[in-house]
């Protein structure tokens, strides 16, 4: 049986000032590796998942260093392409105390923003693969992304595979003249599982999402609003079978709550989950995209529970917070003992 996970997207270079300080600060930057698609992967193929990620690398020693991160964490990368001017680069100065975190990207020409239509073999990349995994950013990137990504879909779709979508909006990457909504919407009419926060949701739908305003664990979920929510969104993303929800409320720098809802569009069920209150918050980036890795594992284990599924998915998203870097390395034991052991009550 075929166990593969595809994931496609841009790995970046991410560069940032030690001891809080500013992009305009200081003199020395610290180097690590981010990018929504590869977060997931990495995720995955840390919880011991049988994971290809495919992206497109400059033939330089940055795109060897990149290359070797992959293959650090267990990656097949038989299909990266190789070529192009540079490898991506974000520049990530850290959220304290009053002051909220601030992302600039430098994809322009990077060796992704520059891949044309065709050049990745999907039919070799697909052909034994069970699960297809994309997300909005990839989307955002250039034209030749969108139609790499929707040739993908496609040809997913006709194979039969698990499609996981993943909406990542990110407003400062649309800079060609595409609308997000009309986008996002056409790649998650693929989708059997789909993936956003609220805020993306409402990119995507254009349906108002519903204010999150946890200030505690004790928090009551509004599970008819969302059910309501989330009928609309089927009316919306017709294939669509599965529709998780991250929900996060930034209270300070470094105190969130976070929860998830999950929504079974075949049974019409909708399942939530504890609230964590997660306080010091270490490392926000990558949360959504532990999110998503968390659940697809479950998904493959346990696919038959949904509660258990969301349950997990959002331990390894909290967990997330305390791990530096964009990537979530944490395995399935930790994530069941957070589970287990963080408090919270689960909401049924």
């Amino acid at each position: 049986m075929n166990t593969k996970i595809v994931s496609f997207g841009e790995i970046l270079l991410r560069l940032s000032k030690p001891d809080y300080q500013r992009l305009t600060q200081g003199h020395r930057m610290l180097a690590n590796y981010g990018g929504s698609e590869a977060n997931t992967a990495i995720s995955l193929a840390y919880l011991g998942n049988n994971v290809e990620y495919v992206t497109r690398l400059p033939y330089s020693a940055m795109g060897e260093a990149a290359l070797m991160h992959l293959r650090e964490y267990g990656l097949n990368v038989n299909h990266v392409v190789r070529g192009g001017e540079r490898l991506g680069t974000y520049y990530f100065e850290e959220a304290v105390a009053m002051r909220n975190s601030h992302v600039i990207y430098d994809r322009k020409n990077s060796s992704m923003y520059s891949l044309k239509r065709g050049t990745v073999e999907w039919d070799k990349v697909l052909a034994d693969a069970a699960m297809f995994h994309c997300s909005g950013i990839t989307c955002a990137i250039s034209h030749d992304s969108i139609e790499s990504t929707m040739d993908a879909l496609k040809l997913a779709e006709e194979k039969g595979l698990t499609i996981v979508c993943d909406i990542n909006y990110r407003k400062n990457l649309w800079g060609y003249g595409m609308q997000p909504h009309d986008v996002l919407y056409n790649m998650m009419q693929y989708s059997d599982v789909a993936f956003g926060d609220q805020n993306e949701w409402e990119v995507a739908s254009g349906i108002k999402h519903i204010p999150f305003e946890a200030h505690d664990a004790n928090y009551v979920i509004n599970r008819d609003a969302y059910q309501d929510y989330f009928r609309k969104m089927h009316k919306l993303f017709p294939k669509c079978k599965k529709m998780i929800m991250a929900l996060r409320n930034q209270l300070a720098s470094t105190h969130h709550t976070l929860t998830g809802v999950l929504y079974d569009a075949v049974t019409d069920s909708l399942y939530t989950t504890k609230i964590y209150d997660i306080q010091p918050i270490i490392d926000p980036m990558g949360v959504g995209d532990a999110f998503v890795a968390g659940y697809i594992h479950a998904y493959l284990k346990w696919s038959d529970n949904n509660q258990y599924c969301l349950d997990f998915a959002l331990s390894a998203s909290a967990l997330k917070n305390t791990v530096p870097g964009d990537q979530n390395l944490v395995t399935e034991e930790e994530i069941i003992s957070n589970l287990t052991s963080s408090g919270g009550r689960i909401q049924r």
